[in-house]
């Protein structure tokens, strides 16, 4: 049987996922939004 509580306690994330975590994070990454917004301004700043 496991047992939960020990396995917690030796849990440590990867240091991959936290280097992830930052690199995504320290980013500005255009999404969906952004360039629906972009596009719309280019042809004629939409309705509002």
């Amino acid at each position: 049987m496991i047992d939960f509580e020990e396995e917690l306690k030796r849990f440590a994330p990867a240091p991959e996922v936290d280097q992830t975590a930052e690199t995504v994070i320290g980013r500005d990454m255009t999404d969906l939004t952004d360039l629906l917004l972009q596009i719309a301004s280019q042809n004629g700043g939409g309705r509002a």
